[in-house]
């Protein structure tokens, strides 16, 4: 195999498995410091015999032996753990690994209600596990949170040394503790399917693994547990995938929902989230991925922009709020409003929420704003905004419709 194809390979593998191998090595070496040097090994190694033996016809199941192995190799060298040759054969032994209990039987899923330990604070346990188990950076957890990256960086590094000088256990919880964890997990992986659907940085606008594998787990979650705001998330997240192609053109480049190809959205994925929203619905418990899932779904069945049914849109938007206020959840109902009642109206109920505070460093808060000033002939002020908008933004796609608008916005001047 040329050194070319095994580079590609290994890449590949660190794209696709670098996440699945970390918790099961999380898992077997009990620690996430121990894991995560081994997974730098695992990946080191593979670079190194690859070339000359060929990509294994498994790598997520060779990088986790060559992990765990060359972990075992260097603390058996280490005297200070001379006196653990036991645990460490256990380690080495695969028919000594310990068995997952049939309610996970996948080790990120796992990992995640692990991580959502109820000693930890909800934020650091939302944090350590977007890093560990999304592989999102600080950079893209600090965007998920309209906060600073240090702010990120300090509840990972306290979240690791509680679980360290606590001894937290690195296991599953019972039954009966999974549903106290629940809001924590579901938070993870609707995080992780945001960065996948509008990426913090990077080349393309959409990160599809990290949307397929947050679809992935919820499906994983809503077999664990029939619950309501489980099978909600799923939906919204489905409804959102199924307008993927639509999003962008040929170039890469932003299309807005007024101009997307409806017949590009996946049908099948529109019925399979409609099915699961009427079974939550039935259950009688509404949270507000549920909401959110339900106003998705009412712009999926529409036929157009004009087409939808905004006072629907907006009374659920009232109801989100109500149950779960955020500045973001805000800032969208005034995009609603802004539909059903004008460009005055929604341009005012956006001023409030900036003056609300947290959208002050999202960009999609001064791009919303720009728009409606253009709308309403405020020049000057929809230039300004989008200058800001363009400041905020590190994804390339974004920044590019961004400066289209402020291009057109200043021959519309002219």
């Amino acid at each position: 195999m040329s050194e070319t194809t095994a580079r590609a390979a290994v890449e590949a593998a660190y794209r696709g498995e670098r996440r699945r191998v970390l918790a099961t090595l999380i898992r077997l070496l009990g620690g996430f410091e121990a894991a995560e040097e081994a997974l730098h090994e695992a990946f080191a190694a593979a670079a190194e015999r690859w070339p000359r033996e060929g990509v294994p016809a498994n790598p997520y199941a060779w990088l986790v032996s060559a992990g765990r192995f060359r972990t075992i190799d260097r603390w058996r060298r280490q005297a200070r753990l001379a006196a653990a040759t036991a645990e460490l054969a256990a380690l080495a032994d695969p028919a000594l690994e310990p068995a997952l209990p049939e309610e996970i039987q996948d080790d990120e899923l796992r990992l995640i209600f692990t991580c959502c330990h109820p000693a930890l604070p909800p934020d650091a346990q939302i944090a350590l596990t977007l890093r560990e188990v999304g592989g999102l950076t600080t950079e893209e957890i600090a965007r998920a949170y309209l906060t600073r990256p240090p702010v990120i960086g300090q509840r990972i590094v306290r979240a690791k040394a509680k679980i360290r000088d606590e001894a937290l256990p690195y296991e599953v919880p019972g039954r009966t503790e999974l549903p106290e964890r629940l809001q924590s997990v579901l938070r993870v992986i609707y995080l992780v399917f945001n960065e996948g659907y509008a990426a913090t940085a990077g080349p393309q606008l959409t990160r599809q693994d990290l949307c397929a594998e947050a679809i992935r787990l919820a499906r994983l979650l809503t077999t664990l547990l029939p619950d309501a705001e489980a099978m909600g998330l799923l939906a919204l997240m489905l409804l959102h995938e199924a307008r993927r192609t639509a999003r962008t053109d040929a170039a890469g480049d932003i299309v807005l929902l007024d101009d997307q190809d409806r017949s590009l959205w996946d049908r099948a994925m529109i019925a399979e989230a409609a099915g699961l929203i009427e079974l939550a619905f039935a259950l009688r418990s509404l949270g507000p991925y549920l909401l959110q899932a339900a106003i998705a779904a009412t712009h999926a069945e529409a036929e157009s922009v004009a087409g939808t049914d905004w006072n629907r849109v907006v009374g659920l938007y009232d109801l989100l709020l109500r149950l779960d206020p955020s500045p973001v959840a805000a800032l969208n109902r005034a995009a609603a409003l802004s539909q059903r009642d004008g460009a005055q109206t929604g341009l005012a109920a956006i001023e409030a929420a900036l003056r609300q505070g947290g959208l002050e460093t999202y960009p999609l808060a001064h791009a919303a704003r720009a728009d409606l000033q253009r709308r309403l002939g405020l020049i000057g002020a929809a230039q300004a905004s989008y200058r800001r908008a363009i400041e905020l933004t590190h994804q390339p796609a974004e920044r590019r419709f961004l400066e289209r608008q402020l291009r057109e916005l200043a021959a519309e001047e002219r």
